[in-house]
């Protein structure tokens, strides 16, 4: 295998989108204009919401789209394409629409999160990497939030990179978690080319490479004295660690009048560890010390630190946020939702299922999110056609399409559709946010979201209606493809 050229990540693709890609063509549905929704059905953990991320990246492989004469070549060895379809691929580009829910948004199953407009065989060949970019960024993020939730406004650090299914999903992943309101990464290649802060302290080899424990953290702080966090567990946290952590800062740091310093616990048993290093750090005169624990930490975990009173100003949580460990799937979706005929008019498309949860909602569509102009807070998300719009200056009813039944009427409310223009024929016309701005827009609108809907176990669920119009073409394709069954 050849490892002396960059990927290219057009062939990151399932092998059928080519197959189909080459039937399209023969078919003469290469030009055929497509509508194709990718959502997740469900939340990880049982939550109540997910985090949408990744379309920074698929913007960036779209911007890069392109098949290389190797690429030709490979495709060629396999004899199934034909020569004019893969001369056609020679000049292919992206020339289509897409419309996506920005990163940072709090997301809410079979909503689309991005929806693409194009060609057939364009629309079908980014498949996969749509799907990959949204899933695993999605899937982080909405693990991360969840810890950082829990951490009850306490620093938290994204510690994984070397648990991670490899180097993409260490690099994508810290930047995912960094959205979701990780302080920042140890993984330092992500600060070079996302700007997620790269932190870190040291590991217990560098307590062990030295004659003892009080050498190696004296010389720790005469290196880092603005930034001296020590481990203090790789002997006996109690009797050696936090004193030899005290003399040294004594020692060191206070003669330069620095009180900023920390100590890191990263075994044992935390709640108790952190408590009585707390008593110990504050009778030496080291308030300021900040306490750090790590170890196989994540949501519940944290949450039970709590409860038995620890003492800790900082998290370093590793493999069960970057690998998202307690449920490693986001489960997103790729679906051929409408077509255009030849008058370009917008034909609904449905897939229908023995599972109940695989039926799609058709059609070309708009999502709203109604807030309460009185309390800033989200209410529901409204599907609905996309030549539909929503008038909030007075009240709409809106129901379950599930259970028709349960209906509720909004006022006093404002209707914001969330899905932006990233690409019109083919041009990028989004104005890509700073990761910095994408962070803080997703603080602010997860603060939007009610405490029920914010539980980690039994939230309440967020309604996500589809419109009288909506709701009655789906049901109508439903009873005409189902008689034809």
């Amino acid at each position: 295998m050849r490892t002396d050229r960059k990927l290219n990540m057009t062939m990151l693709c399932d092998f059928y989108e080519l197959t189909m890609a080459n039937g399209y063509f023969e078919c003469g549905y290469a030009d055929k204009i497509t509508y194709f929704d990718a959502f997740f059905r469900s939340v990880p953990d049982k939550g109540g919401f997910a985090i949408a991320a990744g379309l920074e990246q698929l913007i960036d492989y779209i911007e890069d789209l392109h098949f290389s004469g190797e690429d030709i070549d490979y495709l060629r060895s396999r004899n199934l394409f034909s020569e004019k379809f893969l001369e056609y691929l020679r000049d292919f580009r992206f020339t289509g629409d897409i419309w996506a829910i920005p990163e940072g948004t709090p997301v809410f199953p079979r909503e689309p999160l991005v929806t693409v407009r194009a060609r057939a065989i364009e629309a079908q060949l980014i498949e996969t990497f749509t799907l990959l970019t949204l899933n695993h960024q999605s899937l982080i993020a909405t693990k991360a939030n969840r810890i950082v939730r829990a951490a009850r406004g306490r620093a938290v650090m994204e510690f994984g990179s070397r648990r991670a299914q490899g180097s993409s999903a260490a690099i994508d992943g810290a930047r995912a978690a960094y959205i979701a309101g990780c302080v920042g990464t140890a993984c330092t290649i992500s600060d070079q080319l996302y700007g997620t802060p790269a932190l870190g302290t040291m590991a217990h080899a560098w307590v062990q490479m030295f004659e003892s424990e009080y050498d190696a953290f004296t010389t720790y702080c005469k290196l880092y004295p603005t930034n001296a966090t020590l481990l203090v567990d790789t002997y006996d946290t109690l009797k050696s660690g936090i004193p030899n952590a005290i003399r040294a800062f004594n020692e060191v740091l206070r003669p330069q009048g620095i009180t900023k310093c920390g100590i890191r616990l990263d075994s044992g048993d935390i709640s108790y560890l952190t408590r009585e290093a707390r008593k110990m750090l504050d009778a030496a005169g080291w308030e300021t010390c900040k306490i750090t624990v790590s170890n196989s930490l994540d949501e519940y975990l944290i949450r039970d630190l709590w409860i038995q009173d620890a003492k800790i100003d900082a998290f370093g949580v590793g493999e069960r946020l970057i690998t998202a460990r307690s449920e490693p799937v986001f489960g997103g979706v790729y679906k051929l939702v409408a077509v255009e005929n030849d008058a370009g008019e917008v034909i609904p498309k449905i897939k229908i299922s023995e599972n109940v949860g695989k039926i799609t909602t058709p059609h070309f569509k708009k999502i709203y999110r109604f807030y309460g102009r009185d309390t800033g807070k989200a209410i529901a998300d409204y599907l609905c056609v996309h030549d539909e719009t929503v008038d909030d200056s007075g009240t709409l009813e809106i129901f379950d399409p599930e259970a028709t039944w349960k209906r509720k009427t909004v006022y006093n409310f404002e209707a914001r559709e969330l899905p932006e223009p990233v690409y019109q024929g083919g041009k990028l016309v989004y104005k890509r946010p700073s990761l910095d701005e994408i962070k803080e827009y997703c603080a602010r609108q997860v603060d939007t979201l009610w405490d029920e809907t914010k539980r980690f176990e039994n939230p309440q669920t967020y309604p996500v209606d589809l419109s009288q119009k909506l709701y009655d073409i789906k049901q109508g394709l439903l009873h005409d493809k189902g008689r034809s069954r």
